[in-house]
């Protein structure tokens, strides 16, 4: 048993994994992970710093569960991209979901570049975007559909395609956190329109 609950739990029925996981989450999205320790956890959640090894196996665990709910919260907070209209307006909002989406969690896996172990142990768990599909395979998937419907070629690799728009995402925000920048990566303007017609259009001359 834990040497003290934490006051947060005395009058609820949050179990104390679950409020662990919660504090630990919060810290995340405040501060993220670098620099972040046991003790900053335990103070946070009003535990001994002991308690934490009675419910996870180590830091690593606490640290993947913890960052595998930031990600879902900052993709239930973004929401969904609607896929009603045109081909071009349904990837606009896509790469426009995916760039504001990946925005609000990068910052965050900046500080776990040298643990490996949370990284490893974060890929093991089920996606946390897109309702579990991840935002690749959503994006993959409706590609197919709208092949399926004639509106995308049939030559059309979904799969390549999704990698292509994923990969644009990254190439914008990823090196800016490898510089330790703090501040919010800026969409430049015109930017995901490019990205977009250079999906549909391709680089063939027509």
């Amino acid at each position: 048993m834990a040497p003290r609950r934490a006051a947060a739990l005395r009058d609820g029925d949050v179990s104390l994994r679950d409020h662990l996981i919660a504090t630990a989450t919060r810290l995340i999205a405040d501060r993220g992970t670098a620099g972040l320790t046991v003790r900053d956890i335990a103070r946070a959640a009003d535990v001994a710093v002991g308690v934490l090894y009675n419910h996870f196996e180590d830091k690593e665990e606490l640290l993947a569960l913890a960052l595998h709910a930031h990600v879902r919260a900052v993709d239930e907070r973004v929401g969904r991209p609607a896929v009603d209209g045109t081909l071009a307006e349904n990837l606009h909002a896509f790469v426009t979901h995916a760039l504001a989406v990946h925005a609000a969690f990068l910052p965050a896996f900046a500080g776990l570049v040298g643990q490996p172990e949370v990284l490893a142990r974060f890929d093991a768990l089920p996606n946390p975007t897109a309702d579990g599909r991840g935002l690749h395979a959503a994006l993959a998937d409706y590609l197919r559909a709208e092949r399926e419907r004639g509106r995308v070629a049939a030559c059309t690799d979904p799969d390549a395609v999704a990698t292509l728009v994923i990969g644009a995402c990254h190439e914008l925000l990823l090196p800016r956190l490898y510089r330790g920048a703090t501040t919010s990566a800026e969409v430049p303007p015109g930017y995901v329109e490019k990205v977009v017609a250079a999906v549909l259009n391709g680089v063939t001359p027509r």
